[in-house]
């Protein structure tokens, strides 16, 4: 049963956000927006980060998307890639079309189904991909030097929670 007394559920104020006098829905505009900053600084530092190899971060994410161990021998299937990367085809089909003309990927029949392609690393890719990791790690550390090792998960795992709430209302 609802208390009359109680104010409406959109004049209450989160016991967090109160004690810093910032209601709910300004602490989540700015976190959104410090999220919106954080992307596209990941985007211009991690470009550079990669850019010696003539790489960008999109061409980053879909390397390392393949040379994950569980999928870099038989490759995934290109809806199997979107789900991952959480893209569109039309986004997807440029990168890897670049990828293809650099000999870093290949797409390959699948076996079970032969109406689809499978898209994994080449060995060209692989060594790029390898030596790509130097610079990778590189800018990991600096990046994320003012993190411990506890708030990194911390982190992750909240990132992990939000990335699940914007997923169900996709």
């Amino acid at each position: 049963m609802t208390d009359p007394a109680a104010p409406p559920a959109a004049d209450r104020v989160d016991a967090d956000t109160d004690r810093f006098g910032i209601d709910r829905f300004d602490l989540a505009n700015r976190l959104f927006f410090r999220l919106y900053q954080s992307s596209n600084l990941l985007h211009k530092v991690g470009t550079r980060a990669v850019s010696s190899f003539g790489s960008t971060t999109q061409q980053w994410a879909v390397l390392g998307a393949l040379a994950r161990p569980r999928v870099a021998a038989d490759g995934v299937s290109v809806k199997e890639l979107i789900a991952f990367l959480l893209l569109t085809r039309q986004n997807l089909t440029i990168v890897l079309d670049r990828l293809e003309g650099r000999g870093w990927i290949e797409r390959v029949p699948d076996p079970v189904d032969r109406r689809s392609r499978r898209v994994r690393l080449t060995p060209a890719g692989q060594a790029e991909w390898t030596r790509m990791l130097v610079e990778i790690g590189d800018f990991y550390e600096a990046s994320l030097a003012g993190l411990s090792a506890d708030e990194l998960l911390q982190l992750y795992r909240l990132l992990d929670r939000l990335k699940s709430g914007l997923a169900a209302m996709d």
